[in-house]
């Protein structure tokens, strides 16, 4: 029966003991299938249209979408603390998963119409258009409106997750967290896929590594799903929005705040952000820690980097096809939901620090490869492996920090560790478009990306540096809370 049964207690902030309960089965699912709707954004806008969109199709410059990226990501930085807060101490999550998430969908399907109604019809596969001009380039100006609805898109995005995350422990017992957890990585997992394959008929008329739909089909779908009669990349933007609102329903109309605080509990504004600065002079307390979160800033940065230009990579340096990048993407990700699951074997058999430096070894390895090989077919050998090599960071990473610190800070710890995360993620990709830009001009476009993935490999061997001085030790052997 779908019903909730009762099989522990907490403690929560205001000092009430309420039950923890496992619940019904149609929350956990829908809960669950928020990352399967959120992946279909991050993969389609984020990683594979939006910034070829700009710098390939309409000549905008990697530093202009690196400026975005980095707004948007400072403008998470900010807003984490006084999230963290308010979700404290209000426990009032589904609302802001349901704001943030509507407002990302807005903000993403305007980017398709401004991009459809404002902008020149110019790209690849654009019905009607015409090819760009090697020296003509859009203007700042023009592109404002997409740029904006861009970083608004991407910031309330990532604004979700952290009510998003805090919704879990309301869900299953502590035991069961875990595993709740990893089926909704999974499920996201899918949801990348799922999303490239749905969306991809709107840009090229055809589906990855299957091939071309009957005209009536593409015809039906562009006439019902506005702004994206004309092709392209540019009409991706609407059918994405739509999928990730579609398939955050079951979250909106399903789960519930299960112990929201009264509405006038007191919100700690101040602490917000003492906080963090706490958690940093009490780090000392625990070897190793604030060491890890500096190493894990780097290669986060470094794994940010690559994921947001290597569709770039592969359509400016190697050539590839309008559309070819996408079948890429649906290559790389398959393996990666093997590959996270051998890395958490390793963690278990080896241990986190042992399996992590190995993982960021492989990434340096076929970071070298991937600037080497001069050939689409050795791409995609090379995109294959960083695909079975993509999901270990992540197997290896959480049970690391909780080696480091006691259970009772785990929060404050992995809270800093997204904030470092955004933190560096407005570095990368602004090396990577400095690197582009400098070197583009005299050297030629090839050896300027080839040089920019090299970067990307420095940033990987910087971080092993760091890690290097981060004790070995196994979770079992942790020590209490206050341990010097």
């Amino acid at each position: 029966m779908d019903h909730v049964v009762t099989v522990a207690s907490s403690l929560l902030s205001d000092g009430e003991i309420r039950p923890v309960s496992r619940a019904p089965v149609r929350e956990r699912w829908s809960w669950a299938l928020y990352d399967f709707s959120n992946t279909i954004f991050s993969m389609n806008v984020a990683t594979l249209y939006f910034a070829v969109w700009l710098v390939s199709d309409l000549g905008a410059t990697e530093l202009q979408y690196a400026t975005a990226n980095g707004v948007a990501s400072l403008m998470v930085v900010v807003a984490i603390p006084v999230l963290g807060a308010i979700s404290d101490a209000r426990r009032r999550r589904k609302s802001w998963v349901v704001g943030f998430t509507i407002a990302s969908c807005l903000a993403c399907a305007l980017i398709g119409v401004f991009g459809v109604t404002t902008l020149p019809r110019i790209g690849a596969e654009v019905i009607g258009g015409t090819e760009r001009a090697a020296a003509w380039h859009v203007s700042l100006w023009a592109l404002l409106p997409v740029l904006a609805c861009y970083v608004i898109a991407n910031f309330a995005y990532q604004a979700a997750q952290p009510f998003y995350n805090a919704m879990l422990p309301e869900l299953v017992p502590v035991e069961e967290r875990g595993r709740l957890s990893g089926l909704g990585a999974a499920v996201g997992y899918v949801g990348s896929i799922v999303g490239i394959m749905l969306v991809a008929p709107f840009f090229t008329g055809s589906l990855p590594l299957i091939g071309q739909l009957p005209g009536g089909v593409v015809h039906f779908l562009r006439s019902i799903v506005p702004f994206t009669a004309t092709a392209g990349r540019v009409a991706t933007f609407v059918p994405t929005a739509l999928l990730f609102l579609v398939f955050s329903l079951p979250l909106f109309f399903f789960c519930r705040d299960r112990n929201p605080a009264p509405k006038a509990a007191p919100i700690r504004w101040k602490a917000a952000f003492g906080d963090v600065a706490d958690t940093l002079r009490e780090s000392k307390k625990h070897p190793g820690a604030l060491r890890f979160i500096v190493s894990s800033l780097v290669y986060q940065d470094a794994i940010g980097t690559i994921v947001t230009f290597m569709t770039l990579y592969a359509v400016k340096a190697l050539g590839f096809a309008a559309g070819s990048e996408v079948a890429l993407f649906v290559v790389l990700t398959v393996p990666a939901i093997f590959g996270s699951y051998v890395a958490g074997l390793m963690v278990d058999r080896i241990g986190a620090k042992r399996t992590l430096q190995i993982t960021l070894w492989i990434w340096v390895a076929l970071l070298v490869m991937m600037a080497s090989v001069p050939t689409q077919a050795a791409f995609w050998v090379v995109g294959f492996a960083l695909g079975l090599n993509f999901g270990a960071v992540n197997a290896a990473e959480r049970p690391m920090m909780l080696a480091l610190i006691p259970d009772a800070e785990a929060g404050r710890y992995f809270s800093l560790m997204l904030l470092s995360a955004r933190v560096a993620a407005v570095a990368g990709p602004f090396v990577w478009s400095l690197t582009v830009y400098g070197l583009e001009p005299p050297f030629g476009t090839v050896f300027a990306y080839r040089a920019a993935v090299l970067t990307v490999a420095v940033m990987f061997l910087i971080s092993i540096w760091i890690l290097r001085g981060v004790p070995d030790q196994r979770e079992t052997t942790r020590r209490p809370t206050g341990a010097a």
